[in-house]
């Protein structure tokens, strides 16, 4: 039998080499675009903080930057979720006393940082007055105690340590010499006497004293790097210093959890703070993209194969008919199928390494998109992700096989719309596509653009199924007008589609598969930013902005109505959704409440902007509000950026959340839980004439989470891949549909239809597919958008005309060309 098998398989593949070529195109780039993806995930797994000021520190003590929230779900046992911080969760300072203790330790050297603003004038030689210049803006750089230099380790080039209060030493990477003077705004004129270059990047290093004086937390230090003696192994050092810590009975100076011994890579989180969020962030991102990807190219897969397979029915009628047995027929068809998709997978993983490596390097050429201290390592060992990528892209165009070949006798023709299954199927995909669409309505946040994303696959899934009843409704909608106007093609036309309902099926569904993808990815982006744009416009009233200062400063100035600092942090959320426990980490501003007349309008739809004057208050935006049923005079728990917990009062209840975030908190208590509580900015309302000094017209003001952009970016490279694999599944089906049709093209030749008739059909057909798909799948994307929209900005979804028209563009094109490419030669030339 499995000789039988095996030559079945080989004349079938040579005698249908062209039809097989489409759907060794669609798996080879299926299999890249997994493959590049599980490499990603890989990549971002394996991410890590690098280890730079601590590099000398086998150990370091930190505080936990993580938050963990346990409680028990709907019908389950207690379960625990967590999510990092982004403000500095800091250490007593008596830890550093209990740490010298501890036998094996060199040294433990607190380290405390704060942050220096240098402005263009700032940082001078005295031979360099010519650099006198103002560059405009204010540059941020760590300052730390000489005594943490040595962490790094750090040494010194040239001069000496720093011995007073206002004396320094630079790292080589701030580009001053020995006798320069850095000088800060809004710190007098003085500024610090530069002494020694240090080696290392650029920073201020400054006496003992006077970091602990301007770190302003006389019990607290950022973390305490332990040296140790000679010959003593970091793993030992690590266990003596966690039991020592475990004695004492040390909890951080935030949430009260216990003190964390950090070793290896785990150095790294210690001082990028930013790193862990965004690696997380990164994880989630892709993880949902690859989603995405699998399920869209299930369904490409899934068609391709389905239609190579039962165009060619006939065929295995006639196997059967001459004696071969069904299982052999399927057999064959499994063996023809898995060398198409085996070669092909693999030819796709090698091109992952290429496709991944080049969205890795344009991440690391773009500044400021990958956070400062990320590390995505790429080990050797992790390529081997792109087999299993392959392996699944495989298994996944073989297992259509025995659904398309089906049961002896059940595929001899094409007619649609014989048994109960499909349409019960297909029908269940869409109440469930609409079932998503209205919990997308109901939800916010990621929450309402998951249940959107879902709506849109299961509703693309639904039509799929459907395709050939669709088909049929569009071409009863369309035959009469076909074959009045369109003469002989428009009755051929008509008379094929119906004849043939079930391919006209498989040609559709790449079309609407393409059409509501571009329009959900493109449309949910479009939407959400246009009404935050508009938010931040209406709500930035001020008419100038100050940096490098504080409002208390810039309202002694002439002319000054009102100033507020802007004080940019997070906080985090625990809550429920869907009865499971979550932790939300939002971005939010710390503001000043007597300023904000003429600087800020959130838009307050309940209670009074003023009581932001009281301690222990807060404003919620409307969402947020009406997700957690808030009003003036509830009570909200939150935890602040670095873990401490505190139960706030509501206060008032704004609608521009989308550009303020949904918590606005007084920055007298948002700054103590910063690691830098100095303003961003500072908005001012007055008249431009009478307010001197650095100021510049603001910006709206805008909030978003530390590694938007980063997630922006990878999500739009790999978007746009899904829909390059969409756009060639088009092609694809279209080219696997007219290999099947020689047989029917000829004959029409035969019976006298002209080359000049054929093109007409041909292009009455590109037309029929392009407008049905283009609609239906106007209509898929429409129900989950709307519920998107309508729970993100209360409006409508937006996508401008331009965008609209490209899609629009891009399919027609794509469908005309795969029609009369795929038929060119064989329908017009005989």
């Amino acid at each position: 039998m499995s000789r039988a098998v095996r030559l079945l398989a080989a004349r079938s593949l040579r005698a249908h080499r062209s039809a097989w070529t489409a759907v060794f195109v669609a798996v080879a780039v299926t299999s890249a675009l997994l493959g590049a993806l599980a490499l990603a995930l890989g990549s971002a797994g394996l991410g890590h903080a690098r280890v730079d000021r601590y590099a000398a520190a086998p150990v370091v003590v930190a505080g936990d930057q993580e938050v963990r929230w346990t409680t028990t779900p709907w019908g389950d046992g207690p379960a625990t979720v967590s999510t990092e911080l982004t403000e500095r969760v800091r250490v007593p300072r008596t830890a550093v006393d209990v740490v010298r203790e501890v036998p094996g330790v060199r040294a433990a050297v607190p380290d405390e940082t704060f942050t220096v603003r240098l402005a263009g004038t700032a940082a001078v030689h005295p031979a360099d007055r010519t650099a006198d210049r103002p560059d405009g803006g204010v540059r941020t750089y760590p300052g730390r105690s000489w005594e943490a230099a040595a962490l790094a380790p750090y040494g010194l080039r040239e001069g000496r340590e720093p011995r007073t209060a206002d004396e320094a030493v630079v790292g080589a990477g701030l580009g001053l010499r020995v006798g320069g003077t850095v000088r800060e705004p809004g710190r007098g004129s003085a500024g610090y006497r530069v002494v020694g270059v240090a080696e290392g990047p650029a920073a201020l290093y400054v006496t003992g004293a006077e970091a602990r004086a301007r770190a302003g937390r006389p019990g607290a230090v950022d973390a305490v790097g332990v040296l140790a003696e000679p010959g003593v192994p970091a793993d030992t050092l690590h266990a003596r210093v966690r039991a020592a810590l475990d004695r004492a009975g040390l909890k951080d100076t935030a949430s009260g959890q216990p003190l964390r011994a950090l070793t290896g890579d785990g150095r790294g989180g210690a001082e990028h703070l930013g790193a862990a969020p965004a690696r997380s962030a990164l994880l989630e991102m892709l993880a949902a993209v690859s989603g995405t990807v699998v399920l869209v190219a299930v369904l490409v897969l899934a068609s391709l194969v389905a239609q190579a397979l039962r165009q060619r029915a006939p065929e295995r009628e006639l196997l059967r008919a001459v004696g071969a047995t069904p299982r052999q027929v399927r057999a064959a068809a499994g063996r023809e199928v898995t060398r198409v998709a085996g070669t092909a997978a693999v030819l796709g993983a090698l091109g992952a390494v290429p496709l991944f490596l080049g969205l890795w390097e344009a991440l690391g050429a773009r500044p400021g998109v990958v956070p400062d201290g990320l590390e995505l390592p790429v080990p050797a060992w992790l390529f081997a992700a792109v087999l299993a990528a392959a392996a699944v892209t495989a298994g996944v165009t073989r297992l259509v096989v025995p659904f398309a070949v089906g049961r002896p006798g059940s595929a001899g023709g094409d007619r649609s719309g014989r048994g109960r299954v499909r349409p019960t199927v297909g029908i269940v995909l869409l109440l469930a596509g609409l079932a998503s669409a209205g919990a997308a309505s109901l939800q916010g946040g990621e929450a309402a653009a998951a249940a959107a994303g879902t709506a849109t696959v299961t509703l693309v899934a639904g039509c799929a199924v459907l395709g050939p009843w669709l088909a049929r409704a569009a071409l009863w909608v369309l035959a009469r007008p076909m074959r009045r106007l369109g003469g002989a093609p428009g009755r051929l036309t008509a008379a094929g589609a119906d004849a043939h309902a079930r391919r006209l099926g498989a040609a559709l569904t790449p079309v609407v598969l393409v059409t509501a993808f571009a329009l959900v990815q493109l449309t949910a982006g479009t939407t959400v930013g246009r009404a935050a744009e508009t938010q931040a416009r209406a709500a930035t009233t001020a008419r100038l902005e100050f940096t490098g200062t504080t409002a208390e400063e810039v309202r002694t100035r002439p002319g000054v109505g009102a100033a507020t600092d802007v004080l940019r942090s997070t906080v985090v959320l625990a809550r429920r959704a869907a009865g499971e426990p979550r932790l939300d980490r939002l971005p939010v501003l710390g503001v000043d409440a007597a300023g904000l007349r003429g600087t800020l309008d959130p838009g307050v739809v309940a209670g009074d902007l003023a009581g932001l004057a009281a301690p222990g208050t807060v404003a919620v935006g409307a969402a947020t509000a009406d997700s957690l049923d808030l009003r003036p005079g509830s009570a909200v728990a939150l935890r602040y950026g670095d873990g401490a917990e505190a139960e706030l009062r509501v206060v008032a209840v704004y609608e521009r959340s989308l550009a303020l975030g949904d918590f606005l908190l007084p920055k007298e208590a948002l700054a103590p839980h910063m690691t830098d509580p100095a303003p961003s900015r500072v908005l001012a309302a007055g008249l431009p004439g009478a307010l001197p000094g650095r100021a510049a017209v603001p910006a709206p003001e805008r909030v978003e989470l530390p590694g938007a952009e980063l997630n922006g970016i990878v999500s739009a490279s790999v978007v746009s891949a899904i829909g390059g694999l969409t756009l060639l599944s088009v092609l694809s089906t279209l080219a696997l549909i007219g290999a099947g049709r020689r047989g029917e093209l000829r004959l029409l030749r035969q019976v006298g239809a002209t080359a000049g008739q054929l093109r007409r059909m041909f292009a009455l057909e590109a037309g029929f597919l392009t407008g049905t798909g283009l609609l239906v799948g106007l209509v898929v994307a429409a129900l989950p958008l709307t519920a998107f929209a309508r729970s993100f900005t209360g409006g409508l979804p937006y996508l401008p005309p331009a965008w609209a028209g490209l899609v629009a563009g891009t399919v027609a094109v794509t469908v005309t060309a795969g029609v009369l490419l795929s038929h060119r030669a064989r329908g017009t030339n005989g």
